[in-house]
């Protein structure tokens, strides 16, 4: 397949390599521009970013290890489907960690913290539905200046560890999906941190973050060449 990226997904001069490309590959996989069931080679991608190929081996290596490609000695290497069962392990660990963290955050909440949750919801509902990529990473700057209000960064390093599959799914969400049901979501959040409620914090997060039990199903069926299956497993 064609594997040209984006102009915002080429390599910084200056920047090590590997750890560029990694990211990018991921992002890339993340956000469908690499679909799952695709297949990627070693020289294909060396070649596009004009490397030798044991940074791009190194790379695949990491992509593996999150379960984002299958490396098939000798068969080259394919872009997982996304696996249900991993998105729904993915969405009860954010629960369990994000739901701690808000309760943490409304027992000491600052102006400058609610000066800060209040932008970025405004950012988020100012966006129009079709600006998916830049919802998301509004979205995700949301999760992580709670988690960095809680004094929790280790905690936001767990969930980006075992978030991929989520994210994934998110992406196709946010394509298929209005995004003005999650900006209330957001703001609930927020609105729970500025009264100081910790309990009611707690549960709209968990609200927020229970979203995916409701979309998945929809994405699945909408694209399920994406998506393993019970019988064959990817």
């Amino acid at each position: 397949m064609n594997i040209e990226p984006r102009t915002d997904w080429t390599l910084e001069q200056g920047v090590p390599i590997g750890p560029q490309l990694y990211r990018i590959l991921r992002e890339r996989i993340v956000s469908a521009d690499l679909p799952p069931g695709s297949r990627i080679s070693e020289s294909e991608v060396a070649r596009t970013y004009s490397l030798s190929r044991q940074p791009v081996r190194e790379a695949f290596i990491k992509l593996a290890e999150d379960g984002l490609v299958e490396v098939r000695p000798q068969r080259g290497t394919l872009v997982r489907k996304i696996s249900p069962d991993a998105v729904m392990d993915a969405r009860f660990v954010r629960e369990a960690i994000e739901a701690d963290i808000v309760k943490l955050v409304a027992e000491n909440v600052d102006e400058g913290l609610v000066r800060t949750l209040e932008d970025q919801i405004a950012r988020q509902r100012a966006l129009p539905d079709s600006e998916a990529e830049a919802f998301l990473a509004l979205d995700e700057r949301f999760h992580r200046t709670l988690a960095d209000a809680a004094g929790k960064s280790y905690a936001w390093k767990v969930i980006e560890d075992v978030k991929l599959q989520m994210d994934r799914v998110r992406y196709l969400s946010a394509l298929h999906f209005s995004k003005r049901e999650l900006v209330i979501q957001h703001s609930n959040i927020a609105d729970a941190i500025i009264r100081r409620d910790p309990e009611g914090a707690a549960e709209a997060m968990r609200t927020h973050l229970r979203k995916i039990l409701t979309d998945l199903p929809t994405i699945a069926a909408t694209r399920p060449d994406f998506f393993e299956t019970a019988e064959h497993g990817r």
